[in-house]
């Protein structure tokens, strides 16, 4: 993707679907495609293929079918996710124009167990917002990569500080305020933010707001 660090954008817009087209690129700029992002032009698909560990599909836009060998069907599209399992063959048949982030589960790496194989999550549903507070899930954790839920209620924020790689921000439902490097940004569901390394940043949500982050933390070998 081609967009710079410290501004608000849309991965459905930074991939936009070609006609008859299925696309495929590196979520991360740094060029690690162990996060790729895939636009499927209407009417098009990705055929099954199997893998040794489950694999996250979370959709930005359009509508898609998830569906296997054995009959497994399982349609998703923007702000859900769906759970690929490992060691099964899995396609993906575009039913509008579609994009959406996919993300390894290495052997290495905790996936909680709220994520079952096979299915269908709308993401925002899978946590709360608390008053007065700020939660967190992890979904996926391991030495190379982060992805995790975030709400926060009216007037809680996070106070400045690095990362230690880079990260794309999912905003999933309400809307907060992302300071980065010395200048504040708002966001809204929907919309998406990316930090380089060690970039400086806060958050400070002035309404209800949920998040997803995805933070790259080293290559896979």
């Amino acid at each position: 993707m081609s967009a710079a660090a410290g501004q608000t954008f849309s991965i459905a817009e930074e991939n936009r679907p070609v006609s008859g087209c299925t696309i495929s690129g590196a979520a991360f700029q740094a060029g690690n495609r162990d996060a790729q992002v895939f636009s499927l032009a209407e009417g098009t698909d990705i055929s099954a293929e199997s893998y040794a560990h489950p694999k996250l599909w979370i959709a930005s836009q359009g509508k898609m079918t998830a569906f296997t060998g054995r009959g497994l069907s399982r349609e998703f599209g923007s702000g859900q996710i769906f759970v690929v399992p490992a060691d099964e063959a899995v396609g993906v048949r575009a039913l509008t124009d579609s994009v959406y982030t996919e993300i390894p589960v290495r052997k290495d790496a905790y996936m909680n167990q709220v994520l079952q194989a096979g299915e269908v999550f709308e993401l925002k549903n899978l946590i709360p917002v608390q008053e007065g507070k700020i939660v967190n899930m992890d979904l996926i954790n391991s030495p190379h990569m982060k992805f995790v839920l975030m709400s926060f209620d009216a007037g809680t924020g996070l106070s400045e500080h690095a990362a230690p790689g880079e990260a794309i921000i999912f905003a999933l439902e309400g809307e907060a305020v992302i300071g980065y490097e010395g200048k504040e940004h708002r966001i809204h569901a929907g919309e998406n933010f990316r930090f380089d390394k060690n970039g400086r940043h806060f958050v400070r949500a002035d309404h209800p707001f949920k998040m997803a982050l995805l933070l790259q933390l080293g290559a896979e070998n």
